[in-house]
């Protein structure tokens, strides 16, 4: 395809089609112009992106026809139903159908973590490699403890929720060049497995795990998500799979992954409640543990319940209102 001869051509129609979306009357004429228009426009697209996807072309075209059709079909509008049925449907489905990718990560973080901690209690000398012997004792006497009520605790939640939802967007977002979702999961398996297996070998592990696992489990599984999420994005264009191109297989599963993204926001928010109000709490480390470990069950239950019975009954991850790509005309 000559591309600079395609938009020559055509280029006198965009513009047209550019005029009447930003009209806000039009007579019947022009309302008949504009729908010809536009199905002529989406199959120029169509067409760019399977023979000549040049992006900037793509992107332009992309926006017309989005454009055009809010013009025909309005703009939709805000709907607490619409809310509703992202919780009740799309995030737990999104999330459920990447569930073996999320759930391996969670494994191999966990196996390296607790075998990095049972090596380093049972050889505390390791720990020498990483910390000097003041940062240990600071670390097992106050600064782990400490660390969690230095805040007042609508600070911490506040601090701990935009820290952890940027890490989780980090290893989401990077998980189409792989590699620095394994960095920032090592760095965060090192970290935990180090501390946990210093605070064991001092015989801290009670302190430890008192006040790790009630936000903890939650707030893990979160970032596991994110990072599996963003694994599957990157797989999608290695392995698109027989009927789609690599391109579109991108774009289907990133547009699933910020789906997931909007939702964990929402996790992470009840995880960085936990650790702002609960974990430090005056209350004896079995029953924080026990509301942390409640609430992680109610988020897998709410994954694989809502998520199984939204895939059993046919529904998708599309937006309302949104065309599919195999909608649009192609000749």
């Amino acid at each position: 395809m000559d591309l600079d001869a395609y938009v020559a051509e055509h280029n006198a129609e965009w513009l047209r089609l550019d005029e009447l979306s930003r009209r806000r009357k039009l007579n019947a004429a022009e309302a008949d112009e504009l729908v010809a228009l536009y199905q002529r426009a989406a199959t120029h697209l169509s067409l760019i992106r399977s023979r000549s996807p040049d992006p900037i072309l793509v992107a332009r075209l992309s926006r017309l026809v989005l454009a055009a059709r809010n013009a025909l079909t309005g703009a939709p509008s805000f709907s607490l139903a619409t809310v509703g049925r992202f919780f009740t449907h799309t995030f737990p489905l999104a999330a459920y159908r990447a569930w073996p990718w999320w759930c391996g990560v969670a494994t191999a973080f966990s196996l390296f973590t607790f075998g990095l901690m049972a090596y380093i209690a049972a050889n505390p000398e390791v720990a020498g490699y990483f910390l000097t012997d003041d940062q240990i004792q600071d670390l097992v006497n106050s600064q782990f403890e400490d660390y969690y009520s230095q805040y007042l605790p609508q600070n911490q939640f506040l601090r701990v929720w935009t820290h952890n939802a940027m890490l989780t967007g980090e290893v989401l977002a990077s998980g189409v060049i792989f590699f620095p979702v394994v960095y920032l999961l090592f760095q965060n398996a090192l970290n935990t497995g180090l501390i946990g297996g210093v605070m064991i070998a001092y015989g801290r592990g009670d302190v430890f795990f008192g006040l790790i696992i009630p936000h903890g489990l939650l707030e893990l599984t979160a970032v596991f998500v994110g990072a599996g999420v963003g694994l599957r994005i990157g797989w999608s264009w290695v392995a698109p799979g027989p009927l789609r191109t690599r391109g579109r297989a991108l774009a289907e599963t990133a547009m699933e992954g910020m789906l997931i993204a909007l939702g964990l926001v929402a996790v992470l928010l009840v995880s960085g409640l936990l650790e702002g109000f609960v974990t430090p709490a005056p209350l004896p480390n079995i029953i924080k543990d026990f509301i942390g470990f409640l609430v992680w069950c109610a988020f897998l239950a709410y994954v694989f319940v809502l998520g199984r019975r939204a895939q059993l009954e046919g529904a998708t991850t599309g937006i309302e209102g949104e065309v599919p790509q195999e909608a649009l005309p192609t000749a």
